[in-house]
C-alpha cells in the first residue's frame, strides 16, 4: 500500500499569520496530487492553544498561529474536502501520532510527503518516520512543498537527501 502524508496545509501557513506566496502557489498542485493519489492519505494539522506564547515554540516564534478552532488552524477548504480520515493534530513539529498510525498499517510499500513548511514540519515528520521505518522508501514531492523561504526550502530538500529520502519534482 502507498501512503501520502499531507503536512499542515492550513490557512495560517498558506495566506494567514505565517503565509507566503510560495505556499499559496502550491495549493492547486497539492490538490491535484491528493486527487490522483492511489492509496491512503493522511493529513497532519499544526495545533496550538491560547497559551502558545508561553510555550518554547512561542518564545522562539512569537507569532500566534494555528490556534485550535481558529480559521487559521483549519486545513485549506479545497484540500480538507478531500480528507477521508481524521486529521492528526500535532503540538510540535514532528508527530509521534503519525508514527503510531503508520505502525497500524499493513504492507506499506512507500510513503510520500507533501505540504508546509518544508524546512520545519515536513523535514521533522520525514525524519521521525524515517527513524521508525528505515526500510520503507520515503519520498518528498518538492513541487508540492514550500518553505519559510525559497532558500530554506532548498536547504531542507538537500538535508532530506542526506538521510536517503528521494526528492521528486525538484
Amino acid at each position: 500500500m502507498k501512503i501520502l502524508v499531507v503536512v499542515d496545509m492550513q490557512n495560517d501557513f498558506i495566506d494567514g499569520a505565517l503565509g507566503t506566496s510560495e505556499a499559496v502557489a502550491i495549493v492547486p498542485y497539492v490538490k491535484q496530487v491528493i486527487e490522483s493519489f492511489e492509496g491512503k492519505v493522511f493529513f497532519t494539522r499544526d495545533t496550538h492553544f491560547d497559551d502558545y506564547m508561553n510555550t518554547q515554540e512561542g518564545k522562539n516564534l512569537p507569532v500566534p498561529h494555528c490556534i485550535k478552532g481558529s480559521c487559521g488552524w483549519q486545513i485549506r477548504p479545497e484540500l480538507d474536502s478531500l480528507r477521508k480520515t481524521e486529521a492528526i493534530d500535532k503540538v510540535t513539529f514532528g508527530s509521534s501520532a503519525l508514527v503510531d498510525l503508520l505502525k497500524k498499517e499493513k504492507d506499506i510499500e512507500e510513503i510520500t510527503f507533501i505540504g508546509l513548511c518544508t524546512d520545519i514540519c515536513v523535514i521533522s515528520n520525514v525524519a521521525v518516520v524515517k527513524a521508525f521505518f528505515p526500510e520503507i522508501p520515503i519520498s518528498v514531492d518538492a513541487k508540492a512543498c514550500a518553505g519559510v523561504t525559497p532558500q530554506s526550502h532548498r536547504t531542507a530538500l538537500e538535508a532530506m537527501k542526506a538521510i536517503q529520502v528521494k526528492i521528486i519534482n525538484e
